[in-house]
């Protein structure tokens, strides 16, 4: 049996008063549970392409350190050091967020303006271009191979892929942040809120029947006595 609301007066007016904020606390429930599903509905979509694109990831990496060790065969491991050396640059990122039912989900771009990736829904701007030509990594010709370009080619490709699994990843926590606020207000509202509000009208209008009762009885002896 739910507890009822500690405080209240049994009156007809305390009374109005409990169906009115029962009805809200129904209306808020529906809203939320809506909300709830909403939210699951687009966070399964994101877990979704986390999957993809962590599985990409995997292979593009997997690619990338066997043309590593193919260029490390071939030109020595301090030589393919050396040229790694070489090819050093900064990756600037700008950090945004768009709203995915008032849930705020990050969007990463560079500072050329390419977006890392569509989060939950492919909504955001192009993709992320971290890979350069051969002539801009900074190294020659002559002490290079071609194991050496693929597996710089492929690691850059890699970090792309790598940027737009971290902007969906955090997508995955936002949301799953918010899926749980929202499913302990739902819970809070159908187990414990709405459940105290119905209470307390059925005692209400229990103590209400019970004064109208002792009152007739009352307003009864009144009236035998007066006509004795």
């Amino acid at each position: 049996m739910p507890e009822i609301i500690e405080g209240v007066s049994p009156t007809r007016m305390e009374l109005l008063k409990l169906g009115r904020r029962e009805k809200l606390a129904e209306k808020g429930h529906d809203l939320l549970r809506e909300k709830r599903d909403a939210l699951i509905s687009e966070f399964l979509d994101v877990i979704s392409e986390v999957r993809d694109a962590r599985r990409e990831v995997e292979e593009e990496l997997k690619e990338a350190f066997g043309f590593l060790v193919a260029a490390q065969a071939r030109l020595g491991v301090e030589q393919v050091r050396q040229l790694s050396l070489m090819t050093g640059r900064e990756i600037g990122l700008n950090f945004s967020s768009r709203s995915i039912m008032g849930v705020q989900v990050p969007i990463l771009k560079s500072e050329s303006g390419g977006a890392a990736g569509g989060a939950a829904g492919g909504a955001v701007g192009g993709k992320l271009k971290l890979a350069r030509r051969v002539t801009e990594r900074g190294y020659g010709f002559v002490d290079s191979s071609a194991a050496v370009d693929r597996s710089a080619s492929s690691f850059e490709v890699a970090l792309e892929k790598l940027i737009k699994l971290a902007e969906l990843e955090e997508a995955v926590r936002n949301l799953a942040g918010e899926v749980e606020k929202t499913k302990r207000r739902v819970n809070a509202l159908e187990y414990i809120l709405i459940p105290r509000l119905k209470a307390t009208r059925k005692y209400i209008r229990m103590r209400l029947e019970e004064m109208e009762r002792e009152n007739f009885v009352r307003l009864k002896k009144i009236k035998a006595i007066l006509n004795k």
